[in-house]
């Protein structure tokens, strides 16, 4: 499956001395406006008793975006995904999704905000099949009651099978209907990771917040996933926050990245910026004594 660059969907470039003036100013007036962010963090401080582990934090994440978290362990990476999601209510400041601004995100909301997530240690059915796992990702879609389902009436039958469908289209996307009938606890711990995506994507959430989702993952189970994240974006349009630790990976696959370093945001912009930055060098890699200036070498190239 072919994927598109959120250059891909930009307006066509206009070719020197090919417009003439009043087209040109028509083609300008016809820009749309800069549409709001699907993502807004504002003012984000989280402390737990006398620790602080998010300082301040702004970030914002737009349509088709894909955006990546990094920092040294500790630098309060998860916990602002905790909070974007609702899982901690910040000390300071709001979240904004879907036009509304929250003090907590609330999380029995989050499906019908548009966001889904995945987490760093899985989170599925183990006793379940595939189908199934990824059919869960509609539950809060779902409008028959809990007598209706049990009953096996009509409006949860043709839920039933609509969700089935859907998961099924699902599996098409991420290459995993060979799969479809097999117990989730049996699957490779890949594919696992692969299954854990496609219940997130099932109910096309507008965000798409990814906590480590190629931890533990090979080489090429990695460039696989990295592969999925992108037709994503390409497919559904989804603004997606990734949380990961393989730096390399993250330079190839991110149109944005974000550093944080003890709780404080030090760094926000396109990779090849971010990996001349010095202070996330140092952060990264340690500054030397003042007798011995460091020597900055950039961060890997993109995997």
């Amino acid at each position: 499956m072919s994927t598109r660059s959120a250059l891909d969907i930009a307006l066509p470039g206009l070719t020197q001395g090919g417009i003439g003036a009043p087209a040109a100013a028509a083609a300008e007036r016809a820009v749309p406006a800069v549409a709001a962010p699907v993502l807004q963090l504002e003012g984000i401080s989280l402390s737990f008793g006398g620790v602080q582990a998010l300082r301040g934090v702004d970030l914002s994440l737009h349509e088709r975006e894909i955006l990546a978290v990094i920092g040294p362990n500790g630098a309060g990476k998860s916990s602002l995904v905790n909070v974007m999601s609702g899982l901690y209510r910040p000390t300071q400041g709001t979240v904004s999704l879907a036009g509304r601004r929250f003090r907590q995100v609330p999380t029995a909301r989050l499906a019908r905000l548009g966001v889904a997530r995945t987490f760093q240690n899985l989170a599925l059915f183990k006793g379940l099949n595939v189908r199934d796992n990824i059919a869960l990702g509609l539950v809060d879609a779902m409008r028959a009651s809990f007598v209706e389902q049990i009953a096996g009436l009509g409006r949860a039958r043709r839920e039933r099978r609509e969700a089935r469908a859907q998961a099924d289209q699902m599996m098409d996307f991420l290459d995993l209907r060979t799969h479809a009938e097999r117990t989730v606890g049996g699957l490779p711990y890949g594919l696992q990771k692969r299954v854990e995506l496609a219940r997130a994507l099932v109910a096309r959430p507008r965000l798409l917040l990814l906590d480590e989702p190629m931890a533990g993952m090979t080489v090429t189970e990695k460039g696989e996933m990295a592969h999925f994240v992108r037709a994503a974006r390409a497919q559904f349009g989804t603004a997606i926050l990734l949380i990961e630790h393989d730096i390399g990976l993250v330079f190839g696959l991110s149109d944005r990245v974000a550093v944080l370093q003890h709780g404080s945001k030090i760094a926000d912009g396109k990779p090849a910026e971010v990996r001349q930055d010095a202070a996330v060098i140092d952060a990264y890699l340690g500054v030397a004594s003042p007798e011995q200036p460091p020597q900055r070498h950039p961060l890997p190239e993109a995997a």
